[in-house]
């Protein structure tokens, strides 16, 4: 029964010891109160933001996505602007030219992002399965699914319309 033995310690234990006294010199947290965590909530971004100390890779994809966007949106304003003011008020030269442009326009680095999001995003944000439409729960009451970037994306937000593109500050 060994009650009040005392037995040496092992160097297992002795590693062990040594190792917890470590984690406890290292520790940030020392003498702060912990940080409430509570063992049933519903997961959401912000946990898996303080989790994995960061923002999770679509979050990231999308950041990127959407900078992106802004990059093209303002440098594709720019250069509607500046055709239309070079064009000499000719509406059906800057029509044609404007509409060339953007047709030679690459969208090769947004959409493969765009198609990375669309792969990867149920996954790494475990979207769960709506079983009535088999297919992925709506995310803000829409698909989550990205379109990708084509021409007629350019040409709906700046159409071959001189008057518009003067018009436009």
């Amino acid at each position: 029964m060994r009650r009040g033995i005392v037995l040496p310690e092992t160097p297992r234990q002795r590693r062990e010891r040594a190792a917890l006294e470590e984690d406890i010199r290292s520790l940030d947290l020392r003498g702060k109160p912990l940080p409430i965590r509570p063992r049933l909530f519903r997961s959401s971004a912000d946990a898996y933001l303080v989790a994995t100390r960061g923002p999770l890779p679509y979050m990231l994809r999308l950041r990127e996505i959407e900078r992106l966007i802004d990059e093209l949106e303002t440098k594709l304003r720019g250069e509607w602007r500046e055709l239309a003011e070079s064009s000499g008020r000719d509406a059906s030269t800057f029509a044609r030219e404007w509409t060339a442009a953007v047709r030679a326009a690459s969208f090769d680095e947004i959409n493969d992002l765009i198609e990375r999001h669309n792969r990867w995003y149920p996954v790494e944000s475990r979207l769960p399965m709506d079983p009535r439409r088999g297919d992925y729960v709506l995310v803000n009451g829409s698909d989550y699914r990205l379109d990708p970037l084509d021409p007629e994306w350019v040409l709906e937000r700046y159409p071959p319309d001189l008057a518009r593109a003067l018009a436009e500050d």
